[in-house]
C-alpha cells in the first residue's frame, strides 16, 4: 500500500490543541437545543483520552481510481500533547505520530522520520493536500470545531447525528457511554476525494485541567 495512505491516516487521526468553545452553529433535527448545549458543555471539557479502534480510508487518486486501506489505531491525548500509533495492513507496518502545536513528528517502520510545525504542514509536504486536521480534536468527541461555521443535525437523544463544516460531512452512527460521558463509537467522514471511517472500540476519557 502506498506510503501516502499511511501518512494520510496518521494526519487524519491527529489533533493539535484545545480552545474555548464558541458557537457558530445552525441546528436542525429531532433533538432539544437546550439538552444539546448541556451535552456540548460537558464533553468540551474533556482534554485527555485513550482511544483504541480501527481506521479505514478510501482515497480517490488523480486518475479517478480509488485506493482503500485500514489499520488498528491507538490515540493518547494529554491536553495539547498527542501520541498516535497505527499498525496493520496500511503502509505495511507500524507508524507513530507524536507532538504538540509547533512540532509534529512521524516515524514509520522502514520509512524513516518526518517533521513539520503542524499536522497540516506535514500533510501538505508529503501529499500536497490540505485537510482540516485540527477539527478531529472536536469531531472525535461529537462536537463541531469552534473556529468556523457548522450545520448540525441532532438525533432524538440531542446528540449529533451529522454535521457539515468547512466542506466536510461527518456522520455519527453510534455512541457509547463511558465514565458518564456519551461519546462517538462509529464515525464516517466525507471530504474532497477522501472518505474516512473510524470505529472506536474503547474510550477512556479524561478531564485533566481547566
Amino acid at each position: 500500500m502506498p506510503f501516502r495512505l499511511l501518512i494520510a491516516a496518521c494526519c487524519l487521526a491527529l489533533l493539535s490543541g484545545c480552545a474555548g468553545l464558541t458557537s457558530h452553529e445552525t441546528l436542525s433535527g429531532q433533538g432539544d437545543p437546550t439538552l444539546w448545549q448541556s451535552h456540548k458543555e460537558q464533553v468540551s471539557k474533556l482534554d485527555g483520552w485513550e482511544i483504541s479502534g480501527k481506521i479505514g480510508l478510501r482515497i480517490e487518486r488523480p486518475d479517478g481510481k480509488t485506493e482503500s486501506a485500514s489499520a488498528t489505531l491507538f490515540w493518547l491525548q494529554r491536553q495539547d500533547y498527542f501520541d498516535i500509533r497505527l499498525a496493520g495492513p496500511m503502509g505495511g507496518g507500524a507508524a507513530r505520530l507524536t507532538g504538540r502545536p509547533g512540532k509534529v513528528s512521524l516515524e514509520a517502520a522502514n520509512r524513516g522520520s518526518f517533521q513539520a510545525e503542524s499536522a497540516e504542514a506535514l500533510l501538505q509536504q508529503q501529499l500536497g493536500w490540505s485537510l482540516p486536521v485540527e477539527h478531529l480534536f472536536w469531531w472525535v468527541r461529537g462536537l463541531p470545531a469552534d473556529d468556523s461555521k457548522s450545520q448540525l443535525t441532532l438525533d432524538s437523544t440531542s446528540r449529533l447525528a451529522a454535521l457539515a463544516q468547512d466542506g466536510w460531512q461527518v456522520e455519527y452512527l453510534s455512541y457509547v457511554e463511558q465514565n458518564g460521558y456519551w461519546l462517538p463509537e462509529r464515525i464516517k467522514l466525507h471530504g474532497p476525494k477522501l472518505d474516512v471511517t473510524l470505529v472506536i472500540k474503547d474510550w477512556q476519557p479524561r478531564q485533566l485541567g481547566q
